[in-house]
């Protein structure tokens, strides 16, 4: 399964992170390095490193949880095109969370992010988008129809990101999960009447 590579591969890595600050710095976003020293890689490295186990473990736990769904629905869906589709909803996922952070820290030396959150984001509501009323354990305790944890996660990254009182990278967050809504629909136009029957069912 494609979501058991890329959590070995992201472990590894990280893990090789953890004890050499060199590779660290070596894999990290930096929107200086990549616009002006052309290190276009470091788009794609920095979501396989993470600041420490816990960061880590989160990201992983629930890809873990909803990238095996979404290759099934993918396999359902788009038979042998599955795996590269799911690579490309990953993938695309970090990218997209990257854009506004390119943007707006292109001449700030000290901005760095790194972490699989964007592409996480983008797995988690790509599975909401095809089951949006399939609950969603908040904190692992609390259910919440999909399409419901949704809009608040939504609201909270976009709320967070204007206030910017921590070191998270919430407008990733937010892009990342925009990104993984719409991909599916961009593959099957069809698949959006599916998600609005599902919604008036709930109704």
């Amino acid at each position: 399964m494609i979501t058991l590579l890329i959590i070995g591969i992201t472990a590894v890595v990280s893990f090789m992170a953890f004890q050499n600050s060199s590779l660290m710095e070596k894999l990290q976003f930096n929107a200086v390095r990549v616009v002006h020293h052309k290190e276009y890689y470091r788009l794609v490295s920095h979501a396989f490193i993470h600041v420490g186990w816990t960061h880590l473990f989160v990201n992983m736990f629930v890809l873990y949880f909803f990238g095996r769904s979404v290759e099934s629905y993918f396999e359902y869906h788009f038979a042998n095109r599955a795996v590269f589709y799911f690579l490309i909803l990953y993938l695309g996922g970090i990218l997209a969370s990257n854009i506004w952070s390119l943007i707006k820290h292109k001449n700030d030396y000290y901005y760095n992010a790194v972490g699989a959150s964007g592409a996480v984001s983008a797995v988690l509501f790509a599975f909401i988008f095809l089951e949006p009323l399939r609950m969603i354990y908040l904190f692992a305790i609390i259910p919440i129809p999909g399409i419901l944890f949704a809009v608040g996660y939504l609201i909270y990254s976009y709320q967070m990101s204007k206030k910017k009182t921590d070191n998270v990278a919430h407008d990733a967050h937010f892009l990342g999960a925009v990104f993984g809504f719409i991909f599916p629909l961009l593959l099957k136009p069809s698949l959006f009447s599916d998600f609005i029957d599902q919604l008036f069912s709930f109704l």
